[in-house]
């Protein structure tokens, strides 16, 4: 039995160690359990880092690429949102790691390089001995356009570090995304081996086969780690990352369903598909804009973030409340970086959507945040809370999100949505929590310092060996 449970055990998909082992520098302001995963991916060599967010993954992705260059003598590369890249140059000097600077080609003489993803095109990635895809979430779409350019740029470097807040709730396969970026294995490979695809769920098409779902998550855990909170990593105080209170509050506005009702029909069913979800919000606009202003006013002097999902949304918002920073997509790169940071460093009031702001940023000045209609994307609803709602924020945090009575169906499939969410990282924590007890008990006793050997007993070796 024994010869049989061995024979199985090697039927488990691994990820073998293709980096190099280094300690982080004693004096690095690194805190133990952050030293540890930066070791940890500087050994995997490709790896991913999913640490939820106020964890710290910029100073830890910082520290890995600073190893790396010390290492291999090459310079690495940090591609991020546009409006991480500055954050994360000022965020180097704060952690005091020097030769850190955005680029926007490869003729940079810096030792680690940072640019946005729009940018990347013109760098040439044979010049790197590492890449750093902070909020690697952009790989989530298995055909999207920054999917197959990054994993077609990233193929001959040696060293891969992928870090995200959380992957997708509702979608597996961007782990596979991210294993194929990283070399692990191609997505499709993975999706044959461990899953089926279930036509009967629209939410979760392609789901874990049952037998499977203990193999799949120890195979993930052998090239990423799911971090929510230090103790998931080992005997570590989670004391100072205990979150404030959340409190969201959801807001209606009533609209007529009678009017407009198609020929024949007492009242008008709207559709879920987009073009309906706009009409109905088009329908209820003023109304909404009315409640998220008398929000804004009941506490004025509250850095507030307006997220809104439609440019009609947002010219409304910009029309009603005076002084507000306005960072919308027909702006110039430049123009949306100098607005965001304006609202981290003064304040005030700020309306931008999920896909430009909802990525990386760091609000925890503010603790008011209003969102202006719903949308069926929990992850940019997740991850636009998170601009405030993270490790850090010392007060509690209020969610406003203000919907039309006909958009009540987006609220229930967002939250049908969130307990996916949950599912799936509770099956990653305990897989990754798995794993980095393994990796600490294979390191065994670490001397922190070298000892000298007492004088009596270099003399007993003399002796010895004469």
């Amino acid at each position: 039995m024994s010869d049989y449970a061995q024979f199985i055990a090697g039927k488990h998909a691994t990820t073998p160690d293709s980096g190099f082992s280094r300690r982080v520098d004693p004096d690095s302001i690194l805190f133990p359990f952050q030293r540890q995963l930066v070791e940890w991916a500087w050994l995997k060599g490709r790896a991913a880092l999913f640490a939820d967010t106020g964890l710290g993954k910029t100073p830890m992705q910082l520290t890995w690429a600073d190893g790396v260059v010390n290492e291999t003598g090459r310079p690495v590369l940090i591609l991020g949102p546009l409006a991480v890249v500055r954050q994360t140059e000022a965020e180097a000097v704060k952690f005091g790691i020097d030769g850190v600077a955005v680029v926007r080609d490869s003729l940079s003489a810096n030792r680690i390089q940072v640019c946005n993803f729009e940018m990347a095109k013109h760098l040439d990635f044979s010049a790197y001995a590492g890449v750093v895809i902070d909020e690697s979430s952009i790989l989530k779409n298995a055909f999207g356009r920054y999917r197959r350019q990054l994993i077609e740029w990233c193929a001959d470097v040696p060293y891969r570090l992928a870090c995200s807040a959380t992957p997708s709730p509702n979608d597996h396969t961007e782990l596979g995304n991210h294993s194929e970026w990283l070399s692990v294995m191609d997505h499709a490979v993975m999706k044959a081996r461990w899953f089926l695809n279930d036509l009967g769920d629209t939410v979760q098409p392609w789901r874990l086969k049952r037998h499977a779902v203990d193999d799949f998550w120890r195979w993930v855990a052998t090239w990423a780690r799911c971090v929510s909170k230090p103790s998931d990593v080992g005997d570590y105080d989670d004391s100072r990352y205990d979150l404030p209170p959340l409190r969201i509050e959801q807001h209606v506005v009533s609209v007529d369903i009678v009017k407009d009702a198609p020929d024949g029909m007492l009242f008008r069913v709207p559709e879920m598909s987009a073009t309906s979800i706009h009409r109905e919000k088009r329908r209820t606009l003023d109304a909404r804009v009315r409640m998220m202003v008398d929000l804004v006013n009941r506490e004025p002097d509250e850095p507030w973030v307006i997220w809104c999902e439609t440019n009609d949304e947002q010219d409304a918002a910009v029309a009603a409340i005076p002084g507000i920073i306005d960072v919308r997509g027909s702006m110039t790169p430049s123009q949306k970086a100098d607005g965001l940071l304006a609202f981290a460093q003064d304040g005030g009031c700020i309306v931008t959507k999920p896909k430009i702001a909802g990525m990386g940023l760091n609000w925890q000045h503010s603790a008011r945040a209003v969102f202006l209609g719903g949308s069926y994307s929990f992850e940019q609803f997740y991850q636009a809370l998170r601009r405030q709602y993270r490790f850090g924020q010392p007060r509690e945090v209020h969610a406003h999100v203000i919907m039309a009575s006909t958009e009540r169906r987006i609220w229930q499939a967002i939250h049908r949505k969130a307990g996916h969410h949950e599912r799936m990282r509770v099956a990653m924590l305990e897989a990754s929590r798995k794993a980095a007890r393994e990796y600490t008990s294979r390191l065994g006793y670490q001397p922190s310092h070298l000892a000298p050997v007492p004088l009596w007993l270099r003399s007993l070796t003399t002796l010895g060996e004469k």
